[in-house]
């Protein structure tokens, strides 16, 4: 989607790891000189993705590789999963997601921290 967010939480930086930066800045090198407004994930016809077809062609490729019923929203879920039992502060997490409280992000993802108490 192109405009301003739901939320003024939906505007926020996100950090990535060197190499993602690495990637998309070369994108924009190569891409930059025939089109300055490329987009990075572009529709098969060079426009915005539409969400939906976006979702049917991951769920398409997880069942490919072995997962049926995963959708694409799911790599939000376990992306923040994953940060939480790695030990990344509940409150870093609730930037990520853009959560408005971490009261949304500890309701969400208590199930992830339960399992560390006990280690």
């Amino acid at each position: 989607m192109v405009g301003e967010p739901k939320t003024k939480a939906g505007k926020r930086t996100v950090a990535l790891p060197p190499e993602a930066a690495a990637m998309l800045r070369r994108w924009r090198e190569l891409t930059e000189a025939f089109d300055p407004d490329a987009l990075v994930f572009p529709s098969r016809s060079g426009g915005l993705l539409d969400p939906s077809d976006l979702d049917h062609r991951f769920q398409a490729a997880a069942r490919e590789a072995g997962f049926p019923g995963f959708r694409f929203h799911d790599l939000r879920h376990t992306h923040a999963s994953l940060l939480l039992a790695r030990g990344v502060h509940p409150k870093v997490v609730q930037e990520r997601l853009g959560h408005s409280s971490i009261t949304v992000t500890m309701d969400t993802y208590s199930h992830v921290l339960r399992g560390l108490q006990e280690d």
